[in-house]
């Protein structure tokens, strides 16, 4: 395949490419002097005609480079390895932030597991010490990809510690994962921000009782906010807070668009929707049921402490998200 002047232009934008676009535009020029040359001198014809097959086999290399530079980049803008992953607690009261404090442990055995670095951005606890809402920093290779079908509504099903007839109670926590992408198209005017500091309230010792160190933004055209409180320093958590911000107005521009095409949204599971009932962990019963899937894991208390949800993970990875042939939806509502 040969690249057209408008690749080509492309090329020379990306500087990872453009080196490479540039040579590749000084050996077309070269080829054009000499079949020029050959047309003034036809006894060159031959020795012009071999020139010129070597020209061709330079550029086509030269082409596979660029081609395997911009694809890699465009996997790494598709699927990155950055995401903020939030979980707040649903219907359930106390029992749903345990749930989600919970569901915060599992993911973070599972990172450990992978490697992959797992840093608590801003938390916000209950009464009883569960998670009323939490955001997390997740980082290593193909995060996203491994991670994005946790969008949706976990659902757990079990006797609570602090109920004493034994009764069952049903809680729900909702789990975002937004990807944090090098390039955006999302553009934010300074005049639509509101930026707000404080002292921190989370862990660091003497230095975030006393400087303003937390940074919360609010986006005034849709009232959208974001908080940061790792760090210790305010400009850190100041860009920290910011390319949350528009990682959560890219998935909100993204679940806009799908509902745009509700008939095709069907099919296309994970994709923004943080409403979508995706799983239940019913601890009675030892079992996880992806509901999208239609598939079902036993051993939920290894599924929990993280040590076994990388099958989970693989199987919904692995088939897209999407109901296998054989696979039955046991859970009830």
């Amino acid at each position: 395949m040969n690249p057209n002047q408008e690749q080509i232009e492309e090329f020379r934008k990306n500087k990872k490419t453009t080196f490479l676009a540039e040579e590749y535009v000084r050996l077309e020029n070269e080829e054009e002097s000499i079949k020029k040359m050959a047309e003034k001198d036809p006894a060159m014809f031959a020795l012009a005609e071999e020139e010129i097959k070597n020209i061709n086999s330079q550029k086509q290399n030269l082409f596979e480079q660029m081609k395997i530079i911009t694809t890699v980049d465009e996997e790494i803008d598709k699927y990155p390895n950055e995401v903020i992953m939030e979980i707040r607690a649903g219907v359930g009261g106390e029992e749903a932030a345990i749930f989600a404090e919970d569901l915060a442990k599992m993911y973070q055995r599972f990172c450990e597991l992978k490697k992959w670095s797992f840093t608590f951005v801003n938390e916000s606890r209950s009464a009883q010490g569960g998670y009323k809402e939490v955001s997390i920093e997740i980082k290593g290779k193909d995060v996203y990809k491994e991670m994005r079908f946790e969008m949706g509504v976990h659902r757990v099903q079990r006797v609570p510690d602090t109920e004493k007839s034994g009764r069952v109670h049903t809680s729900t926590a909702s789990v975002a994962i937004l990807p944090i992408r090098k390039k955006s198209k999302i553009e934010i005017k300074p005049s639509d921000l509101l930026i707000e500091t404080s002292r921190s309230g989370g862990a660091g010792g003497q230095n975030v009782n006393k400087v303003e160190t937390a940074v919360r933004i609010v986006h005034l055209p849709t009232n959208m906010d974001v908080r940061s409180t790792a760090e210790r320093s305010q400009v850190k958590n100041k860009e920290r807070a910011m390319s949350i911000l528009i990682a959560k107005l890219e998935a909100k521009k993204e679940e806009e668009d799908a509902k745009k095409f509700a008939g095709e949204r069907k099919d296309q599971i994970g994709t923004a929707d943080r409403s979508e009932k995706i799983r239940t962990y019913n601890v009675l019963q030892d079992r996880i049921t992806d509901h999208r899937v239609k598939h079902s894991w036993y051993n939920i208390e290894n599924i929990l402490a993280g040590d076994g949800l990388a099958d989970v993970l693989d199987y919904i990875v692995k088939n897209e998200g999407k109901p296998q042939a054989g696979d039955s939806d046991s859970d009830t509502e």
